[in-house]
């Protein structure tokens, strides 16, 4: 009866709102908004170029720029390019062509972290080749993929956190669950591009070696030793570091047809509703357990777990996916733009800054998709209006320090471009998506199941 509970109180608290859902209706103006999301989007890339060409990223209270290690890896061209694509904005995509091919190289003295330069640039490359079909975007990700495959080489197939694109040194054995699966997609599509196995069976290998050390009540941890196999961590939440793990198990069964991953998924979310799923006076929530008794360690829910309605009704449970996005549209109007953290049972927030985050748009963006309910065009206005209202810079657009005084942080992250602003775009614009032939990376790059 116990694991009952949560969802009986989810049907009673949906059948509360279906009446308001029902009726729900919009005066939004798409065309306009996707005018006002291009707009956005031409400011941040014409404050890059100005600022900070050449380099991975514009720091735009500063002008100036930021890159990630010694040399840059043009993270926000790559990122950025196949939004320009969507957007048609073919001139931007031409000189953001021309600088990847001409600056890009792999070939570098420098450690870089795996998941982040997989799923940003690796996507990024990956997404560019399908959308404009030069192969120069595909022998860069491919020759990024063998840079990182010594990455693998651990006794547990379970990958360091940290690589040297030059000598194929490791470091940092002590991984987590999102770093080492959010890699399934993009070593995957290189796999069933090139035709060469090794990429997808070393990202599988990985995947499976988390999975298989779930707890006996099927959930993982935060923390994994590579060489060991022992969780160092053993809380288990769907927040950063185990987040997107979940994510691409789902995608990639359904980019690749590998019905062991639909079973990873179906056990997965059934732990997940069962411990984790959390309905309380304040609305809907996934909460923080010990992963081996499934005991309450945290009330605590934010930005990057924003990402679960989208994938909730991706897996077809449109029930728990509403609920849980009233929750997260709840936690954006706290304060005029969502905090990074908040503790659910009291609506206080605890971590405040905003760090021009996707996944709230991306929910409304898939939920939209999913019902047509207007309602999330309304919810994508409302966030994509505070965004314009008060990151806006002369030079792009700025994170924010603390959402309760909205005082900016120097710091224009390139998913900015490469998500936030794509996922505004495809709410206001997109046809009825094929999410059965096309699935979003976590940096929202679009891979095609051309194969």
């Amino acid at each position: 009866m116990k694991n009952l509970l949560p969802f009986l109180f989810l049907v009673f608290f949906i059948s509360c709102q279906s009446d308001t859902d029902k009726k729900s209706t919009s005066s939004v103006d798409k065309a306009a908004m996707a005018d006002s999301v291009k707009i956005a989007f031409q400011q941040a890339w014409s404050g890059y170029k100005q600022y900070a060409w050449g380099h991975d990223a514009l720091t735009p209270l500063s002008r100036n720029y930021r890159n990630w290690y010694a040399e840059s890896l043009l993270m926000t061209p790559v990122d950025a390019f196949d939004t320009m694509k969507m957007l048609g904005m073919e001139e931007e995509a031409k000189e953001a062509k021309q600088l990847i091919f001409q600056k890009l190289s792999f070939d570098k003295d420098i450690s870089v972290q795996v998941f982040e330069v997989t799923i940003r640039l690796m996507g990024g490359l990956l997404a560019a080749y399908q959308m404009d079909g030069d192969e120069q975007f595909l022998y860069r990700a491919t020759d990024l993929a063998n840079r990182l495959l010594p990455a693998f080489d651990t006794p547990t197939g379970i990958p360091y956190r940290y690589v040297h694109l030059q000598t194929g040194e490791k470091r940092d054995s002590l991984n987590n669950p999102a770093e080492v699966g959010t890699l399934m997609l993009e070593f995957g599509a290189i796999s069933k591009l090139t035709g060469s196995p090794i990429y997808y069976e070393k990202a599988k290998k990985a995947m499976m070696a988390v999975y298989e050390r779930h707890s006996e009540i099927g959930l993982p941890g935060t923390v994994i030793n590579a060489e060991t196999g022992e969780w160092v961590d053993t809380e288990s939440h769907i927040s950063g570091r185990i987040d997107s793990y979940y994510e691409y198990m789902l995608k990639a069964w359904i980019l690749f047809g590998d019905e062991d991953f639909k079973k990873m998924w179906d056990t997965s979310i059934a732990a997940l509703n069962t411990y984790l799923a959390d309905s309380t006076a304040t609305g809907f929530w996934y909460a923080h357990v010990d992963m081996n008794t499934g005991e309450k360690t945290g009330t605590y829910f934010g930005a990057l777990d924003a990402f679960m309605p989208a994938l909730l009704a991706l897996g077809g449970d449109l029930d728990r996916a509403k609920a849980l996005q009233e929750s997260c549209f709840k936690m954006w109007n706290l304060a005029g733009i969502e905090p990074e953290m908040l503790d659910y049972s009291t609506m206080k927030i605890v971590d405040p800054t905003y760090a021009l985050r996707p996944e709230n748009i991306e929910s409304a963006f898939y939920l939209y998709q999913f019902t047509k309910d207007e309602r999330y065009l309304e919810m994508g206005k409302t966030m994509f209006d505070s965004i314009v209202k008060n990151c806006k810079t002369y030079a792009g657009f700025a994170a924010i320090r603390d959402v309760t005084t909205m005082e900016q942080a120097d710091d224009m992250e390139s998913f900015f471009l490469a998500e936030t602003l794509k996922y505004a775009w495809l709410l206001f614009t997109a046809n009825p998506w094929d999410f059965k032939n096309t699935v979003f990376n976590t940096e929202a790059h679009p891979l095609n199941r051309t194969w």
